[in-house]
């Protein structure tokens, strides 16, 4: 029979790893879901209502897809997030100037 301690052991162990895999993978969630958040910006016209913020998006999902290249997947995953985070201000900007805009 084998020992709580050495069970535990092994759980510890497991998760420790799991842990470990999932931190090492590529984030090609947040890589995709920064693409999205950007073309939903470029839909709604932000290139011409909110150009800098835009272009902030864009920057950060440049920079996250080098990182992906170099290897460096959670500094990739903290760009892809801020890409992401810029691209929906940038929306939420072109969205409110084109509602000020309106008769």
């Amino acid at each position: 029979m084998i020992s709580k301690r050495v069970t535990l052991t092994i759980s510890l162990s497991l998760a420790t790893g799991w842990l470990i895999a999932c931190a090492a993978a590529a984030p090609v969630q947040e890589i995709s879901d920064a693409r999205q958040a950007i073309a939903a910006a470029e839909e709604a016209d932000a290139e011409q209502f909110a150009p800098q913020t835009l272009s902030e998006a864009r920057e950060f999902l440049l920079q996250a897809e080098e990182l992906i290249r170099e290897g460096s997947y959670n500094l990739a995953r903290g760009d892809a997030v801020r890409a992401r985070t810029w691209a929906i201000s940038a929306l939420q900007a072109s969205q409110a100037a084109q509602q000020a805009d309106a008769p």
